[in-house]
């Protein structure tokens, strides 16, 4: 994966999604407990992952630290 990691949160949806690279056409594959890859419908690559009720998971932490099932490989 390629491109700037970008970062959306809604908050009123409690919604954290993280992005690299431009948005391309594609859809989430839900790998449950809230968690979502972000898939390219082109390419089928993965470009981000989203997670659903973010604040409601770290509430209580000081330090944000979540283990996704999702591995970026960052290139600069």
């Amino acid at each position: 994966m390629k491109g700037k990691l970008q970062i959306y949160y809604d908050e009123g949806g409690d919604f954290l999604e993280l992005h690299i690279g431009p948005y391309a056409h594609g859809y989430f594959k839900n790998l449950g407990e809230g968690i979502f890859e972000r898939i390219d419908e082109k390419t089928g690559a993965v470009t981000g992952i989203a997670v659903m009720g973010f604040r409601k998971r770290t509430k209580s932490l000081k330090e944000v630290e979540i283990d996704l099932p999702v591995e970026m490989t960052l290139v600069a």
